[in-house]
């Protein structure tokens, strides 16, 4: 039995429902270490996973951690967390800190496509299965990581949104209800986060589309966009980036703040609070602010995409399914994609049916967690793209 590895062990144990039963055989395995969070003793796992994420702390993160550490507790994970902000050289080095604090399996957000094919090597050396969130590898502009990523038997797979979608539906709310005056914005600014970040690349795509629909639609009334000057994940350049652009466009009407967590949003918006610009600028984004509902009604914020944030959770449970060999990992194929729909408000009475079905009481209860570690790919797909206010509240009226 000593020959045999933490990984193959909890397959021979026969461990994959949501309780786990293999405590006594592998205990030894499971250390715990700075960043780490046991799991309750429900049916004694032996699973456990790492979280590769950009921030813990700001808005999305905060509640991206938070809802795995609520899935880890239920099926009794081991869960360990490293920040990485987002600086390439700290997102391949957590895969190799996560795989050292031993580690099953790992869920990741990282910046950039590149960054992926280290991160699967490290994988691959340790046996540690790797499940991306909030991303995916391109197959049309990273073709070398994306091969890498298909010959590996540790690569799981992304959950992901329709970020095109995304980038179209905020460009048109923007163009049909933006600008001071409601009747549509024309001159627009647009502020990314980290440059050749694969999600901004397909959210940059979607503005353009729609406004390109637009122009060619309205072509005595067209209107213009930036090119995207970057704030990365800070607050502070995010003010920066917003001053700049009200300086040197004395007609904008609108700001999109693509994302980053949260935090440069926080900047932008309190820099046109600052200048006294709060409701004359549009500004639209992705990834709800704690505040959300306030600054819909000041004007703050015009319009939001967001409460995707079960995205880590089903990025969680493909990797744990994985880890105790529910999910079959295959060499030569990419991987399992699920592709998360986002939720849109533009209102306080928008984010009113937001706030009840997802802020104030998570949209899965323990017991729908521990179904969904049991379903299979196909159910847990159906389960991931249908989540809605309206889907949470049909469940939840039962």
């Amino acid at each position: 039995m000593v020959n045999v590895s933490r990984r193959g062990f909890l397959k021979l144990s026969g461990v994959t429902g949501a309780g786990l039963g293999a405590a006594a055989l592998l205990s030894a395995c499971s250390g715990s270490g700075s960043g780490s969070d046991s799991g309750s003793s429900d049916g004694g796992s032996d699973v456990k996973i790492g979280v590769s994420i950009w921030s813990s702390t700001d808005a999305l993160g905060k509640l991206s951690a938070d809802i795995v550490k609520k899935a880890a507790k239920i099926l009794g994970v081991e869960t360990q967390f490293v920040d990485q902000g987002h600086v390439s050289e700290q997102v391949t080095a957590s895969a190799e800190t996560l795989a050292a604090a031993g580690c099953n399996g790992m869920i990741i957000c990282n910046s950039a496509d590149s960054e992926m094919t280290s991160v699967i090597n490290t994988c691959n050396e340790n046996e540690m299965y790797v499940t991306q969130f909030y991303r995916i590898i391109s197959k049309e502009n990273s073709p070398d990581v994306y091969k890498a990523a298909e010959n590996s038997k540790f690569y799981v797979g992304a959950v992901h949104e329709d970020e095109v979608l995304n980038g179209k539906t905020l460009m048109n709310l923007l163009l049909e209800k933006g600008g001071p005056n409601k009747t549509g914005a024309r001159s627009i600014c647009l502020e990314g986060w980290t440059v050749g970040d694969a999600t901004f690349q397909l959210r940059w795509q979607g503005y353009k589309e729609g406004l390109d629909e637009w122009n060619k639609e309205h072509p005595d009334d067209k209107a213009t966009m930036t090119d995207p000057v970057y704030a990365n994940t800070s607050s502070a350049e995010g003010a920066k980036v917003t001053e700049q652009f009200v300086n040197t466009y004395p007609d904008m009407d609108a700001l999109i703040v693509a994302g980053g967590g949260g935090d440069p949003l926080v900047g932008s918006i309190g820099q046109l609070k600052n200048m006294g610009l709060t409701g004359k600028i549009s500004v639209v984004s992705t990834d709800f602010l704690d505040d959300l509902e306030d600054q819909l009604k000041t004007g703050g914020i015009f319009a939001e995409s967001g409460g995707h944030f079960c995205d880590p959770l089903y990025a969680f449970i493909l990797t744990y399914q994985a880890c105790t060999g529910k999910l079959e990992v295959k060499e030569g194929e990419f991987g399992k994609e699920i592709k998360f729909p986002y939720v849109y408000v533009s209102s306080s009475e928008d984010y009113a049916n937001y706030k009840k079905y997802f802020v104030d009481e998570a949209p899965y209860t323990d017991d729908e967690i521990k179904e969904l570690a049991k379903d299979d790919f196909d159910a847990l797909d159906k389960a991931a793209t249908s989540l809605s206010i309206d889907d949470v509240k049909s469940r939840h009226s039962k």
